[in-house]
């Protein structure tokens, strides 16, 4: 089978000296299907492409992943489908039983037999590596797998590598209203309070936000979860444009880190991406460096939902790409900095940390985005995340002062203490955001 449309595999790259690898993990169905959007996105420069593939003797390149799920029927449109020649199938792993959207049956009785293949997997990856920068996780905190597994891999890396490389993570955070999973509120929150420690920064993303994106912005009536994805994958192509092409201020991980979060706890940052350009109106619509810079601050554009005007800003990272000039985004800077349309913490006297790249952003065929000449992607660290966080908080008491579905967790291996421990951390999590607004 022929690989879709916009997908070759490349050549053997330059390798750029002093070059750090990356290493993508993939976790449960959400994880997969994001690999799958994300790896056929956009092309790397010859220069950098080191950062996210590894090279064969044969001069192929092939994404550095590790793809986990624990049943196989999604891992299997990989190993079946039009991709299969772009991963290492060693790459690709799988149990045989599903985790039935419970993070216990991850965590503990199924994911227990799982661990140490995926740690031997990561120990090949890393062994080809010159040097590893960090691990990037993706998957869903609200499903069984993503919850549980996602955090008993954190915690086995976190053994191998503690501080020694950095942790970032891609969240599907539960949505306000749409829910595919009743005790959605029990595995987040399990899963939240465990990476917490064992993750520099968290970007979450919500589905409810990415659907109305869809609908309303790129005019796709009823949005899939690959309509949905391809969006996802749009942002993230833009946060690691740096490490795979040459630009004016290039932004690594370490950076990211060092920017975005004030203290170790308060690592979740917001993600907004413009210009969000239906393909229909592709060729009327070319937003300029201001107009760009003002579309990610409204809550519009922003892939999770809450209204970033109710909180603080703690920094922002504004990640440009494309025809972009230096002038332009200081005058955008500035442009803000007179209307006020950010409220910033009074401690944080700066606030903007920039990044310029000058590949433009990829159109992939069929996809709903439009090819645009320059894009930007922020990160902003904003206190009004804890409005996302309260709403999950309740969600899990009202679940919990009745018991309802808890002895499925406590058949898993859970005790109630753990559920305890959860709720109270994430409680803190939010006092600790309220605490900075002040």
């Amino acid at each position: 089978m022929a690989p879709p449309p916009g997908l070759k595999l490349m050549e053997l790259p330059r390798i750029t000296n002093g070059q750090r690898e990356i290493i993508q993990l993939h976790v449960g169905q959400a994880g997969v299907q994001m690999a799958m959007s994300r790896n056929g996105n956009d092309p790397c420069s010859e220069d950098d492409c080191s950062a996210f593939f590894s090279c064969t003797r044969e001069g192929r390149c092939v994404p550095r992943v590790l793809m986990v799920d624990l049943e196989p029927s999604v891992v299997d449109e990989i190993r079946l489908g039009a991709y299969r020649g772009l991963f290492n199938p060693s790459t690709l792993l799988t149990g045989n039983e599903d985790a039935a959207s419970n993070y216990g049956r991850g965590h503990y009785r199924l994911g227990q037999a799982l661990i140490e293949p995926m740690i031997d997997r990561v120990r090949r990856l890393c062994e080809s590596c010159s040097s590893v920068q960090g691990f990037m996780m993706f998957r869903s905190i609200g499903g069984g797998t993503g919850a549980g597994l996602g955090t008993l891999l954190q915690e086995r890396l976190d053994q191998e590598f503690s501080g020694k490389v950095s942790r970032f993570e891609y969240d599907i955070f539960p949505s306000p209203k749409v829910s595919p999973v009743i005790v959605e509120p029990y595995n987040a929150v399990l899963a939240s309070h465990v990476s917490m420690e064992h993750s520099d920064c968290s970007f979450m993303l919500d589905n409810e936000a990415l659907y109305e994106v869809c609908d309303r912005g790129l005019h796709v009536p009823e949005p899939t979860y690959t309509n949905l994805n391809r969006l996802v994958a749009q942002a993230m192509s833009s946060i690691t444009a740096s490490l795979r092409f040459t630009g004016a201020i290039n932004v690594d991980l370490l950076e990211f880190q060092t920017n975005l979060v004030p203290f170790p706890r308060i690592h979740y940052p917001l993600v907004t991406y413009a210009p969000l350009v239906a393909v229909s109106r592709g060729e009327h619509e070319q937003p300029t460096t201001v107009e760009l810079t003002q579309q990610c601050f409204e809550p519009a554009n922003q892939l999770v939902r809450c209204d970033p005007q109710a909180g603080r800003y703690m920094s922002c990272c504004m990640l440009y790409r494309g025809d972009v000039s230096p002038l332009d985004i200081n005058r955008a800077v500035q442009e803000l900095r007179a209307k006020r349309s950010a409220q910033f913490v009074e401690w944080c006297p700066t606030g903007y940390k920039i990044g310029i790249n000058y590949q433009p952003p990829m159109a992939v065929p069929g996809a709903d985005l439009a090819h645009v000449d320059r894009a930007l992607c922020m990160l902003a660290n904003n206190t009004a995340v804890r409005t996302a966080w309260a709403r999950i908080v309740e969600k899990y008491r009202v679940l919990y002062d009745r018991k309802a579905f808890l002895h499925h967790f406590l058949d898993e291996g859970l005790e109630v203490l753990d559920l305890e421990e959860a709720i109270e951390n994430i409680a803190t999590l939010i006092d600790d955001y309220k605490e900075i607004e002040k």
